[in-house]
């Protein structure tokens, strides 16, 4: 089934039950200058052969229905494969007309991508350079694609049923989503298969090894260290399969990126914006101060808490303790959202300062400063707890007794009285070895399902409810209104045709939804793997209670892209980005953990509670910390190699494709050199460049979006034609056409890019007029 939809565009029902609609514009007409901004717009999509048809939308909003021009389509398309192929993307040399593809983009994921790169690209690349929220296009609050809900409904289903998912299912989600969300389900789907084997030892060591188990360590490292290292084996063979290797080398130049000066290359006789490296650099070292901020900010807020936690539960023993004991939870759980939101933004606006020239190269290095925020807030309550608390609480717990001063008012004394001069009520301390392993089980199985539950189950209850509440005001509305004078041309405009009222009321509902980013799943995945990798060894249930938790994470992330969130973008990448190198860094620090929870907790696994654990020796623990880390290194080694030595079906198709292009080209120039004096040498990039120019000669040809003026002092904004009863009547008489179909009806009521601009206007107009009218009719029946 996967190759069936790989070879096919957006099935004739989807295209049929959204009235051919692909992509919609949401378009706020808060502005002043929204009807000129508006024409605008609509006059850039059809310049590059995209049509566009406007309805009202929710509040001060319009929604901008687009579909492309099949033969601007394919040209985009060709356009597009020809560069990919420039640049070593494909391997084979496109063409306009091919049996399979007849020049339409293979998969629905292409084809919703190039529609997003006709309406995005610069106008040299030959798009309309529309960027949401930016300059022009600030009126533009975001494009999306519209969800399939058949197929959606299909795949839930579908999915809930399996215990696994095949090559089948990843191929679906790469046809429909893109090659960014798809590679995400497939490192879930891999992590998924690679725990079966920790959780299998994880329980048998907790039944017959116990706790800090050395055995359990060793192989829980060297699992997470396979799966690295595995991971990056199958990302090199998903870029062969899904033909995106190299593709993050040409992104587009990002709309924010300022240059300093501009050269020509000497090569390519083409401008190039530089910003010098070192200016970059310096900039970049400033995550260093920044590093140091989360450190002590986060940091001494959770050691803070941590402190009174212990201080409450397991030495004051007064009143109002079973109270103050959430004391320290309540000041996190407001405190630390607060703070990572204020440092998150700061490392926004680090990034943006930056200054990178890609949005991918934008994204990793916002990526690497979110993980050290991540990093801090997930692992260092239980760094505390392992490295310092155990350890060291009979040398720090006196010190604690400063918290004595702010309880001592409120003890009774003996007479039952307040007073200042009773004494606290202190228990004798003794280290609850428990602590660790019940904080460990709280991060790794009470957490994941309380995150489950304010992920997915939460936002669903709550659209749930908020939409009702919704459509119940508006049907007290309409009946109101229907009580009321019969309908003017004002009404007319903002009511929806019959025919249209059940499709437009989908994408009014989709247009309010978030927009989906892969990167929070990878962020949670990531933060997960880091506690398999650092901390299973406190608890070998570990792996299990994630194998679980990640069977229903598959499910429910798919639901959540599906019903939670507007459908995004199909974007192409070749990686998990920056999150791989976050795995791999979780993995060395583990072999360093292991070796010393092992080291530290192995001993006295058996020992009573109240046991002081004073036999640590410094330098055994770091001798065996040592032995770890370069072992962890050695087989690290070993594996790499290992890993080079295979040969996949995938990398052998791959050097079978490129070896007959070689010899195709070679006996092609072979053949040719008795009628041509030049050599073969530059035949492939010279043919390269001959059809990279017809395509940009077609494109001109076909009225792109060079010819589009920037709209300046010179700009006459077109008259709003009158929209009265009489003429939407005569339009509807029209449009009365037997032999159409619903899609040829839809598009049929707005005709270029004026009448759309015209038909906006109006709606416009028509919405403030409402918004008048309203306030005088409530305050009259008052």
């Amino acid at each position: 089934m996967g190759q069936d939809l790989g070879t096919k565009h957006i099935p004739g029902h989807t295209l049929a039950k959204n009235f051919g609609v692909e992509y919609v514009i949401l378009y706020s007409f808060e502005d002043q200058d929204a009807s000129r901004e508006l024409q605008r717009l609509l006059r850039a999509l059809y310049s590059v052969g995209l049509e566009a048809a406007v309805r009202p939308g929710k509040g001060q909003c319009l929604i901008v229905l687009v579909r492309p021009r099949e033969d601007k389509l394919k040209a985009m398309a060709y356009r597009t494969r020809t560069k990919d192929w420039l640049y070593g993307v494909r391997t084979s040399q496109p063409t306009k007309d091919t049996n399979d593809t007849q020049g339409v983009p293979w998969t629905e994921a292409e084809r919703l991508r190039t529609i997003y790169d006709m309406m995005t690209l610069p106008r040299a690349d030959g798009g309309a350079d529309i960027t949401p929220g930016y300059g022009y296009w600030k009126n533009v609050k975001s494009i999306f694609p519209l969800h399939d809900h058949d197929m959606n409904r299909e795949w839930i289903k579908s999915w809930s049923r399996k215990t696994l998912l095949d090559n089948n299912d990843l191929e679906q989600i790469r046809v429909k989503l893109g090659e960014k969300v798809a590679f995400y389900f497939t490192f879930l789907q891999t992590y998924f298969r690679f725990l079966m084997v920790p959780a299998g030892l994880g329980l048998f060591c907790w039944v017959f090894l116990g706790h800090f188990s050395i055995f359990y360590a060793v192989w829980n490292s060297l699992f997470c260290l396979v799966f690295v290292e595995f991971w990056k084996r199958q990302e090199l063979d998903l870029r062969l399969r899904w033909q995106v290797k190299g593709v993050s080398e040409i992104k587009a130049r990002r709309k924010e990126y300022k240059h300093e000066k501009e050269i020509i290359d000497p090569i390519t006789g083409e401008t190039v914006y530089v910003f010098p490296a070192s200016k970059r650099l310096v900039r970049q070292l400033l995550v260093i101060p920044f590093t140091m901020a989360v450190v002590v900010a986060l940091g001494t807020l959770i050691a803070t808490c941590f402190a009174i936690e212990v201080f409450i539960n397991e030495i004051y023993s007064g009143p109002f303790q079973t109270y103050l004991a959430f004391v320290p939870t309540i000041i996190l759980s407001l405190s630390v959202p607060t703070i990572s939101a204020i440092l998150t933004k700061v490392a926004t606006q680090m990034t943006d300062y930056e200054n990178y020239e890609t949005q991918d190269s934008h994204d990793i290095a916002l990526t690497r400063k979110v993980f050290i925020l991540n990093f801090v807030t997930s692992y260092l309550p239980i760094f505390l707890t392992a490295f310092v608390y155990v350890p060291f609480a009979p040398t720090i717990v006196p010190y604690l007794d400063v918290f004595q001063l702010a309880v001592k008012p409120f003890q009774p004394d003996e007479k039952g009285a307040t007073t200042a001069s009773a004494t606290t009520e202190i228990k004798e301390f003794r280290i609850n070895r428990a602590r660790l392993r019940n904080q460990v089980i709280y991060f790794t199985v009470t957490a994941q399902i309380v995150n489950f539950a304010l992920e997915t189950v939460v936002p669903y209850v709550k659209r749930k409810f908020f939409r009702t509440y919704e459509e119940m005001s508006e049907a007290r509305k309409h009946k109101e209104d229907s009580k009321s004078a019969s309908s003017s041309s004002t009404d007319l405009l903002l009511d929806d045709i019959p025919e249209e009222a059940e499709f437009l009321k989908r994408v009014r509902d989709e247009s309010e939804l978030n927009d989906y980013d892969v990167t929070d799943d990878l962020r949670e995945m990531c933060v997960q793997f880091g506690y398999l990798a650092l901390f299973s060894p406190v608890w070998s249930l570990v792996p299990v209670s994630f194998l679980v938790n990640n069977w229903v994470e598959l499910r429910s992330d798919f639901f959540k892209i599906c019903i939670e969130y507007k459908r995004s973008t199909p974007f192409r990448a070749d990686s998990i980005g920056p999150w791989l190198d976050s795995l791999s860094f979780l993995s060395w620090m583990g072999s360093l953990t292991s070796a010393a929870l092992v080291y530290m907790f192995s001993s006295v696994t058996g020992a009573s509670n109240d046991e002081p654990h004073d036999d640590i020796k410094g330098w055994l623990l770091l001798l065996s910390m040592f032995f770890s880390e370069h072992i962890y290194l050695l087989a690290r080694l070993a594996v790499q190699v290992a890993m080079s030595k295979l040969e996949t079906l995938d990398t052998r198709r791959d050097r079978a494709e490129r070896y007959l292009m070689r010899k195709g080209y070679l006996d092609r120039a072979s053949s040719e050199h008795a009628n041509f004096d030049d050599t073969d040498q530059n035949h492939h990039q010279r043919r390269g460049e001959e059809m990279l120019a017809e395509v940009q000669a077609s494109a001109g040809a076909g009225g792109g979006v060079d010819d589009f003026d920037e709209l300046g002092s010179d700009y006459v904004e077109e008259e709003i034609g009158q929209i009265t009863r009489s003429s939407l009547e005569e339009d509807a008489r029209k449009l009365s056409m037997p032999d159409a179909t619903p899609s040829e009806l839809f598009w049929a009521r707005q005709q270029g890019w004026k009448e759309s601009a015209r038909v906006g206007a109006a709606i416009i107009q028509a919405s403030a007029q409402k918004e008048t009218k309203e306030p005088k009719e409530t305050k009259k029946s008052q």
